[in-house]
């Protein structure tokens, strides 16, 4: 029988070498998913060690696996996903993972090699890529590629809660009955929270209901609850806006009077500032909205260091800002 976990037998040397030279001659056949199983008992002091990529799937595992998984994200608040790179400790907890999990769709842009490699060695999962391709967007500046910012689509993360119930299901089946029901009750809070959006969307008269960021995060929430959206940058926060995009933005701006723009926090103001500036030379004024979380969850501890709560997030400041109200959260989530 093969056994489940290799990696942390292995030296560390060859683990390190492995991950930062692209696994070249380290290859092995691969673990076959029948063996998944894990081959121990899980306690509450013995948990499933999970380790994820970003913040939002390390809740989404949390929320599934309950008393039964202990979660650590390689990526903290404020952390850009497009160009992280790996680090010793990333190492040490990926060699002493029981399941990894990321996102996919190359999101985790360098590092997506490193991680599939994993999988010869380790459950590793890219959650984004169960979605079915005739629901991911693929725009024709993404030359190919699937836009991977699928959680601004509170139903396709639905899907991934869903993943990962079967993931933690597969692993670890006497725990079973327990996974199925926080999952299930975790997806009853999400159809809540899609419906919230959906309404607090509608406030926004469609002249202005335009979402203007740093780059291009929110196609997947464009088409879901109705909003049209402009980035500065491309798929990628590695490409850099060009004097030609702001000037194009800034004339789209005063044409159609729209408020308001957002910076991120995982990417830095400045485009957000240039583009306000160019703005202002054209004489109109456009202010900056707030902080939208697009690629990281907010510190932990807060509202905003939980898919729930950065979602919440994001629509009342965007609905916020573009009707020139108060930050507030609207009454139809108090009602819920």
């Amino acid at each position: 029988m093969k056994v489940k976990n290799v990696l942390p037998y292995m030296p560390l040397v060859w683990v390190c070498a492995c991950l930062w030279g692209g696994w070249t001659g380290c290859s092995r056949s691969a673990l076959e998913r029948d063996n998944w199983q894990i081959q121990r008992k899980v306690t509450e002091t013995d948990p499933l060690k999970i380790v994820t990529t970003t913040g939002m799937i390390a809740d989404a595992a949390r929320r599934v696996g309950g008393r039964w998984v202990s979660v650590k994200a390689l990526m903290g608040p404020g952390i850009d996903p497009h160009l992280y790179k790996a680090r010793e400790g990333d190492v040490l907890l990926l060699a002493d993972a029981d399941l990894i999990l990321f996102n996919g769709l190359h999101l985790e842009g360098k590092m997506t090699d490193i991680l599939k490699q994993l999988t010869d060695y380790t459950p590793t999962v890219p959650v984004a890529e169960a979605i079915p391709e005739t629901l991911l967007i693929s725009p024709p500046e993404y030359e190919g590629n699937y836009d991977p910012h699928i959680w601004f689509d509170v139903r396709l993360w639905m899907m991934v809660v869903q993943t990962i119930r079967e993931v933690l299901i597969e692993l670890d089946s006497l725990h079973a009955r327990e996974y199925r029901r926080n999952a299930e009750e975790y997806l009853q809070r999400l159809e809540v929270l899609h419906q919230y959006v959906l309404q607090r969307s509608r406030e926004v008269p469609p002249s202005i209901r335009v979402l203007i960021t740093a780059h291009d995060a929110f196609n997947y929430f464009s088409r879901a609850y109705g909003f049209e959206v402009k980035g500065l940058q491309g798929i990628s926060t590695a490409a850099e806006a060009g004097i030609s995009d702001v000037r194009e933005l800034a004339e789209f701006i005063v044409q159609r009077g729209i408020p308001a723009v957002f910076v991120e926090t995982s990417v830095p103001p400045r485009y957000i500032e240039a583009l306000q500036e160019a703005v202002r030379a054209r004489g109109f004024e456009v202010r900056i909205g707030g902080s939208l979380f697009s690629d990281a969850l907010g510190s932990p501890g807060t509202p905003q260091g939980t898919y729930l709560g950065m979602v919440r997030h994001n629509i009342d400041t965007i609905v916020s800002a573009l009707l020139s109200r108060p930050l507030s959260v609207s009454s139809l989530w108090e009602k819920r």
